[in-house]
């Protein structure tokens, strides 16, 4: 899932993000509450209708960003009380507001409030965050039912948390499976640890989740980070990281990330990736694109992040369709062994 965190995937039009194999878009729901506000999304007949997007939308509840982004927060059991990034004005996000504000949006999938904790923590703030996570889930869902046919269109998901605690994960995931709830979304991961420890973690976490309810892993989204999870059970992931490494001129190939400004690009007068059929390789040379970002043209990103976009995008209808074929796991090895991620990117 693209992330359009304040109702938009920066640079692009939502047909350009539909093009590149895009379901389902995520948005925010801690920016959105605090700009444009609850009352404007309402004005525009949805969030829908306000950003021009016609497919499904997934919000986040804001929980990660008022740990990550607001100033003095402060977590007690009624909900998280802090002060915005934007103007300094005070707000407490409730599992209840949660729900109010996802359901006005007129999101397709609203995410439970969790407390989220970051990597590293010691044992007893895992266990807390996720006992807390779990009581804000039940509120959660209760408030979605008294919303009643307001919230028809509107499906819950849960959230596990857990840290990184094999037993906590467990038994996390044991009372999101065991609630009333559409979907299960691992939350609390690619915070900073190990891959392999986040592998643990996600096995620990997807064997006690229900098979028929989509799985959902919060902010992961680099191309190995969809193979490796796909094994493990998972089925929908998002990540600001294709648009965010596109901005900075650092773009997926089949071999791993590259960066366009290269020098070896200047009369490279062929697609970045041959192979691809996104609206960036069919039409422009990886010397344009070179062009572009050291002339410091707008364009340029637009093109990086269509292009990145669509990489992921066609990674997902591979998977998909090696699945249906039993080819996965030869598939998988096969993706692995071409595309080395480690130290094949430049942020700028």
């Amino acid at each position: 899932m693209p992330v359009g965190t304040q109702a938009t995937v920066k640079t692009l039009h939502p047909d350009e993000v539909a093009a590149t194999g895009a379901q389902i878009l995520l948005a925010n729901t801690y920016h959105l509450m605090l700009r444009p506000g609850i009352d404007v999304i309402r004005g525009a007949s949805g969030l829908h209708r306000f950003m021009g997007w016609r497919l499904p939308i997934l919000t986040d509840s804001g929980g990660f960003q008022v740990f990550s982004l607001a100033a003095q927060v402060v977590v007690r059991e009624e909900g998280a009380a802090f002060r915005s990034h934007v103007d300094g004005s005070p707000h407490l996000l409730s599992p209840e507001l949660a729900v109010q504000l996802q359901v006005g949006f007129g999101s397709d999938i609203a995410m439970a409030l969790d407390h989220v904790v970051g990597f590293p923590a010691d044992r007893a703030q895992f266990a807390s965050a996720a006992d807390r996570s779990a009581r804000w889930l039940e509120r959660c869902i209760d408030e979605h039912r008294r919303l009643g046919p307001d919230a028809v269109g509107t499906h819950l998901f849960g959230i596990c948390q857990g840290g990184m605690e094999a037993d906590l994960r467990r038994d996390s995931a044991r009372r999101v499976a065991d609630a009333d709830v559409a979907g299960c979304a691992v939350g609390g991961l690619s915070v900073g640890e190990p891959k392999p420890l986040m592998h643990g973690m996600l096995e620990a976490t997807t064997l006690h989740l229900p098979p028929a309810k989509p799985r959902y892993l919060m902010g992961v989204g680099s191309p190995e980070d969809l193979w490796n999870g796909v094994a493990r059970g998972i089925d929908l992931f998002d990540c600001v990281l294709p648009t965010r490494l596109a901005r900075n001129a650092a773009l997926f190939t089949p071999e791993g990330r590259v960066s366009i400004r290269w020098s070896r690009y200047r009369e490279v007068h062929e697609p970045v990736d041959p192979d691809c059929d996104c609206a960036c390789c069919r039409r422009f040379t990886a010397a344009y694109l070179h062009h572009l970002f050291r002339a410091g043209e707008v364009l340029g990103l637009r093109l990086a992040s269509v292009h990145n976009l669509r990489f992921l995008g066609r990674q997902m209808e591979q998977i998909r369709t090696s699945i249906e074929h039993g080819t996965f796991e030869s598939d998988r090895r096969a993706f692995l062994e071409r595309y080395k991620p480690v130290g094949q990117t430049v942020m700028g």
